[in-house]
């Protein structure tokens, strides 16, 4: 393994790219719940936003197949452009090209769908042609079946390709509490997207810290014996 892919991701050495998150993609998914998947592929988004990463959204025959971009994840970068493709492979378009070559990162993160099919092709041509280091964020992407998945994901890693999970990104990039700018931020991504912990974030700041709720809501009325 080089040096380099010993490096932890950092918000200054590293870009991302969106593929293919359209519903008649997700429709195939099955190796993993599609509302999961949009969740953890949503926080991700968000967290680039925070952190200011590079992001390339692009998708694939649109409006003769695939359908629009989740909405949730285009409101997140409602500035970016959308690259439009006709083939599988986002590498062989050239206006991906230009805009990983513009980003100036070698390492890129990679969240898209179907493992198997676009980003296998995307990582190994990214990888060959490209002299890129794929970093493939496993649960912000999907297969489908689980074993289009996971055997798609063993070849990538047998190709060089680093395997992740989008909290990983997250947290490497915050990598320290003491980073105050990030941390607010970091911490509503946890608790909107980051299911159990998310939830033991809330209950440590308001039952242990005594922090008001984050939400304003009715009266609590209290118990009456009847």
């Amino acid at each position: 393994m080089s040096k380099s892919k010993l490096e932890l991701l950092t918000p200054t050495n590293c870009q991302l790219i969106f593929i293919d998150h359209q519903p008649q993609m997700a429709f195939g998914v099955q190796s993993i719940d599609r509302q999961v998947l949009k969740n953890n592929t949503v926080g991700l988004a968000k967290a680039a936003k925070v952190f200011g990463i590079p992001t390339t959204i692009t998708t694939v025959e649109t409006e003769s197949f695939s359908g629009f971009a989740y909405p949730e994840l285009l409101d997140v970068f409602p500035e970016n452009p959308i690259l439009e493709r006709s083939s599988m492979n986002s590498w062989d378009d050239q206006k991906v090209r230009d805009a990983l070559k513009k980003n100036g990162k070698n390492k890129v993160i990679v969240s898209g769908l179907w493992t198997e099919v676009c980003n296998n092709s995307f990582a190994l041509s990214a990888i060959l042609e490209g002299g890129y280091e794929i970093y493939m964020v496993a649960d912000a992407s999907g297969g489908t079946s689980k074993e289009a998945h996971d055997y798609a994901m063993q070849r990538m890693v047998q190709a060089g390709v680093i395997p992740m999970t989008w909290q990983q990104v997250l947290l490497e990039w915050q990598r320290d509490w003491a980073h105050r700018d990030t941390y607010d931020a970091v911490m509503d991504i946890v608790r909107e997207h980051s299911g159990a912990y998310g939830m033991g974030v809330d209950y440590a700041y308001t039952m242990v810290h005594k922090a008001p709720e984050r939400i304003k809501h009715g009266e609590t009325l209290k118990p009456v014996a009847a």
